[in-house]
């Protein structure tokens, strides 16, 4: 194992033991961060656990339930005592579910909203509690097209992910208000193989899946790690972001038209596993799920659209931190 002094920071990844979150912790791990993760489920904690330290960083899996501030607070307590000051902070816990507004529950309502929309609330609320005094951080809330473009049988999702984006576009003018070196970044999402699909609750015979294109959550976790060495406002992680989130721009009504048509059957297919919905419970309280769901065979592992957006970026910025260098030259 490499020696503290060594590390990156340490990087604090919610719902981290699964999905999105799973290989984000590991891309994290990968480029030197230590990292920290709130989840609920003991055998996802223990598996993400081991997966940090066989790269050679430090981990540290904390029981949290993320729809409570508190608990999230004490965390971050027990992560700076064990591993040091957070550094970076990756929102990406959420819960779902497939069913028609009419036939969502109030209850199952309120818990997606409460863990989806006010778990990136409390996330950024307390890593600025942290940050801000040092003047120095990062955090990334991870949103989605559909915070643009809400799509049937996802009201609650929906709902909760434009919260996300507005209330994170209130915070970004904020820190700028107060020139504050703390970022806050977002990060787009298209539809991505994990296994929230085999864990939403649902309401149809047929199993759930991700809305087409599909990419792998290795695509996602590549931006998110960009995200902590160049801060952007927003970044778009898959060309069905950019079109989703542009063609509701030009044409919203036409999109109502073409989603009520073919917006049901394109998230349902015949057959698949069930390990029950994990909105009010986890499920990977005694098996690992890892970073992958059912949808190997068609998920892209790579991305065009985000691999030039790194790229552009990252020249730029070096340019203008060279320019910066020349300028502080006496």
């Amino acid at each position: 194992m490499r020696t503290d002094s060594t590390t990156r920071g340490v990087a604090v990844v919610t719902g981290g033991t699964a999905g999105v979150g799973r290989a984000t912790v590991r891309e994290l791990a990968h480029r030197g961060w230590d990292v920290a993760v709130l989840a609920r489920g003991a055998s996802g904690l223990r598996a993400t656990e081991a997966d940090v330290r066989a790269i050679g960083r430090r981990s540290l899996g904390v029981s949290t339930d993320v729809a409570d501030l508190e608990a999230v607070r004490t965390s971050a307590r027990r992560i700076e005592a064990e591993l040091g000051p957070i550094a970076l902070w990756v929102n990406v816990a959420f819960v779902g579910a497939l069913r028609t507004f009419w036939d969502t529950d109030p209850e199952t309502f309120r818990r997606i909203t409460d863990v989806t929309y006010f778990g990136q609330v409390h996330g950024t609320r307390v890593a600025l509690e942290l940050m801000r005094p040092r003047d120095r951080g990062v955090i990334v809330n991870v949103s989605s097209a559909l915070a643009y473009r809400g799509i049937p049988l996802q009201s609650a999702y929906c709902g909760a992910k434009h919260a996300v984006k507005g209330f994170s576009e209130s915070v970004i003018t904020e820190l700028r208000h107060e020139k504050s070196k703390v970022r806050l970044c977002m990060a787009t999402l298209p539809g991505l193989n994990t296994p929230q699909f085999d864990w939403n609750d649902n309401g149809f015979e047929k199993h759930p899946r991700p809305v087409a294109p599909v990419f792998q959550p290795e695509v996602a976790a590549r931006m998110i790690a960009f995200l902590a060495d160049h801060p952007r406002r927003n970044a778009w992680i898959g060309v069905s972001s950019a079109y989703t989130v542009l063609g509701n721009r030009i044409a919203p009504a036409l999109l109502d038209r073409y989603l009520a048509r073919t917006g049901v059957k394109g998230q349902l297919v015949d057959e698949g596993p069930r390990f029950g919905s994990n909105v009010f419970e986890p499920r990977d309280e005694d098996t690992d799920r890892g970073a992958h769901g059912m949808f190997d065979d068609e998920a892209h592992a790579r991305d065009p659209w985000s691999a030039t957006s790194m790229a552009v970026w990252g020249a730029l910025d070096a340019a203008s931190s060279r320019v910066r260098s020349v300028v502080r030259r006496p």
